[in-house]
């Protein structure tokens, strides 16, 4: 098991390098200067200049992506233009918050879907079976930043149930049951997509499960359904429904940039989107690959669960 875990870790390599070139490349080529955006109503031809070699933004590309990379594999982000502090010690700020929201929407979206996926199977062509398969159709149809914004319509707006946005109360709060309160209506608008995919892989892994062998024998010596379903059936599908939740963990840390937008919390997303706007160069490269990574970390994680779980996966 070490050895294929080493083998995940090396493959990355070539992943995240590839994705630091795409980053640097695309960032190189939006339109505009990062000095006069920097320096604003003092952008003068001479201060331009100025900046510009202070900053090595008037190197050859390949000279500038390689200082970039030889930073980042030292740990050195750089440092934010527009917040004057090290780029990481920003992402990782930001990234807590995306963290609190993306790990919420990921265990709702993973417990929702299965469950629905499960039963929907165990009752194939039932009520419960189309009720579910309608629900999972509606949301998957809906994107997550209308839904959001018909939440915050209803629920805060109409109702006054819920906080408009944020992550905390501007005035008092800041404990748990306020983070909640806040994290409601993201966390959910963010899942349904995801929870609707999972719950029709789920489903369709069920079914093939079910009709196998070691099934029907369980049922002909009388073991209880619910152990056969919960038990027997489910861990079988899981080898199955393991890689669907890596696929939807990912949709679920990217859809959170919009996400984000729509509720005004303070994670990462929000952070590039403000970056991008100013033209803080350093501080998209480094939250964009700063999250890559961490995508990254959790596909390989994804793997050798799956290969636990299924000894047949070459190790």
């Amino acid at each position: 098991m070490a050895g294929y875990i080493l083998k995940r870790l090396l493959s990355a390599i070539p992943v995240l390098l590839g994705i630091t070139l795409i980053v640097f490349l695309i960032m190189a080529m939006i339109p505009g200067d990062p000095a006069t955006a920097i320096l604003g109503s003092y952008a003068t031809p001479e201060n331009v200049a100025k900046l510009n070699r202070d900053l090595g933004l008037d190197a050859p590309l390949w000279q500038r992506y390689f200082i970039w990379l030889g930073n980042l594999l030292q740990g050195d982000f750089g440092r934010s233009f527009a917040l004057n502090r090290p780029v990481l010690d920003e992402v990782i700020e930001r990234f807590n918050a995306t963290l609190i929201l993306a790990g919420t929407a990921f265990i709702l979206c993973s417990l929702l879907g299965v469950i629905a996926g499960v039963v929907s199977a165990s009752r194939q062509y039932g009520f419960a079976d189309k009720a579910i398969t309608f629900a999972v159709l509606l949301g998957i149809s809906v994107p997550s930043f209308f839904l959001g914004m018909m939440m915050v319509l209803l629920f805060a707006v109409n109702l006054k149930w819920l906080p408009v946005s944020g992550m905390y109360a501007i005035y008092g709060g800041g404990d748990l049951p306020d983070l909640i309160r806040h994290l409601i209506m993201p966390a959910t608008a963010l899942s349904v997509v995801a929870i609707g995919v999972i719950a029709r892989l789920s489903r369709s892994a069920m079914l093939e499960v079910l009709r196998q062998d070691f099934i029907r024998t369980a049922r002909a010596k009388g073991v209880h359904e619910y152990s056969v379903i919960w038990r027997h059936a489910l861990k079988a599908a899981m080898v199955s429904i393991i890689p669907v939740l890596g696929i939807q963990a990912g949709f679920v840390l990217s859809g959170a940039v919009y996400i984000e937008m729509v509720f005004q919390w303070p994670g990462v997303g929000r952070m590039l989107v403000d970056a991008i706007l100013k033209r803080d160069i350093l501080l998209v490269q480094g939250g964009v690959v700063f999250v890559a990574f961490c995508y990254v970390l959790f596909n390989i994680i994804v793997d050798v669960a799956q290969s636990m779980l299924d000894r047949r996966i070459k190790t």
